[in-house]
């Protein structure tokens, strides 16, 4: 017997086992009644015993094959929210059979985080006839979630038998990091003529660019390079230059014993908010926006284009599953489930990310630096044409937050402790009234 017939068959036999309390007594009862007509001679009561066995066998043959052209399919609305934030998620069940489904009842899989799991009962379905449900999910807590696979379970109009089937896809909800709403301040390091930097380039090279290129069919004739057109022999036209664009580096620590705690509103996911919100508001005010962590993540990478509405979501994404990277530290004064990585080293990650490159205006978000990381900072601010670093405060005793701050400022940042309650945006503001100050002073 082939396999596939023997992988049937079994599924056949398995359908049966569907049967319900009353599918069962049914059978029971046929069977009873179909004895006692054989050992009695009585023809009647054998058609009423056969009448109750043929019920239940009907009705778990044809919601078997029923079972098999009932489909489903998952719609997210968004697929992409922020921390707090609700999605729609559409359920449609089709019925492509050629009689009407019995009663369904759906369940979806959703994590422990985005709430109870679903279920709707639907009446039947009739031939070709569709269904469509929906419900909402939401999350305090950023991350990936899957959400699936569907089960559903079908029913007869009797109550014979139930049968389940679970369906193979699920969809990703990704819930990205609070973003705050920050105002806009003048901060240094600036350039593409928001900044000092940006001035000056443009008071040197001009507006257009003196390096011309071929002539293509519809250039306008006025932009033609006559001076190279003499040199080269050909049309040569001038082509416009688009004025450097202010460039911004997120330096994010991420080691593990720089944060005390877990939940929505700890220290770590603090950080990790203020750094989303950050390059948000940063690619909004047309910044090149750079990411990098401690262990020497940097995004976007060389691959990607400089796409300011690709480049922000993709570091978005990586915000919203971004966990520690060392092991627990002397500040995590309570359990938490964090992945645990690699060893604590430092900001070597993000030395190396840097070495060589143009990172303008470093923004860092920290947890409490120990000396060896205070070394590094001091050497990554002489690689910024600006540095501002947001501490996590709170942690550790005042005195000592305080020679931390000062340590900061004595190696050129403008450091500023991010307390618990207290606003990014009011912070944010402090910053650039700061840094307002010190050009004034210089």
């Amino acid at each position: 017997m082939p396999a596939g017939d023997d992988d049937r068959r079994g599924t056949v036999r398995a359908a049966f086992g569907g049967l319900t309390t009353r599918g069962r007594s049914f059978v029971a009862a046929g069977a009873a009644a179909s004895v006692c007509a054989y050992l009695l001679g009585q023809p009647d009561l054998l058609r009423v015993g056969a009448l109750l066995v043929a019920l239940p066998v009907v009705s778990v043959l044809v919601l078997y094959l029923t079972r098999s052209r009932v489909t489903a399919a998952r719609r997210l609305s968004p697929a992409r929210v922020p921390a707090g934030g609700e999605s729609r998620v559409h359920l449609r069940v089709d019925n492509a059979f050629r009689l009407p489904s019995g009663q369904l009842m759906l369940q979806d899989r959703v994590p422990y985080v985005l709430g109870p799991r679903p279920r709707f009962v639907l009446d039947r379905i009739e031939p070709g006839g569709q269904r469509e449900v929906s419900y909402r999910v939401r999350s305090d807590q950023r991350g990936r979630y899957p959400l699936g696979p569907l089960e559903l379970r079908l029913a007869d109009p009797f109550g014979m038998v139930e049968l389940h089937r679970s369906f193979d896809a699920y969809d990703v909800m990704t819930v990205l990091p609070h973003i705050e709403t920050l105002p806009p301040v003048r901060l240094g390091g600036e350039a593409g003529g928001q900044g000092e930097s940006g001035q000056r380039s443009l008071a040197v090279t001009g507006e257009e660019d003196v390096i011309p290129r071929d002539y293509r069919h519809g250039d306008d004739l006025r932009r033609v390079h006559w001076r190279s057109t003499a040199h080269r022999g050909q049309l040569m036209v001038r082509r416009e230059e688009q004025p450097p664009r202010a460039r911004c580096t997120v330096l994010l620590d991420t080691r593990r014993s720089g944060y005390a705690g877990t939940g929505p509103q700890a220290p770590f996911e603090r950080a990790v908010s203020g750094a989303a919100s950050v390059i948000s508001h940063l690619a909004e005010r047309g910044y090149q926006v750079r990411l990098i962590t401690d262990r020497g993540l940097s995004l976007p990478g060389p691959g990607h284009g400089a796409d300011s509405v690709e480049t922000t979501g993709l570091m978005l994404d990586a915000l919203a599953v971004l966990d520690h990277s060392a092991l627990p530290g002397p500040l995590d004064l309570v359990t938490d489930t964090h992945q645990v990585t690699a060893p604590d080293s430092g900001l070597d990650g993000a030395l190396s990310a840097l070495a060589g490159a143009d990172c303008g205006l470093l923004i860092a978000f920290l947890g409490a630096p120990d000396l060896a990381a205070l070394d590094q900072l001091a050497r990554l601010r002489q690689r910024a044409a600006d540095g501002i670093a947001f501490v996590a405060a709170g942690q550790l005793d005042p005195g000592v937050e305080a020679g931390t701050l000062g340590r900061l400022r004595e190696s050129g940042w403008a450091a500023l402790p991010l307390h618990p309650g207290v606003p990014l945006a009011q912070v944010w503001q402090q910053a650039g009234g700061e840094r307002a100050a010190s050009y004034r002073g210089r």
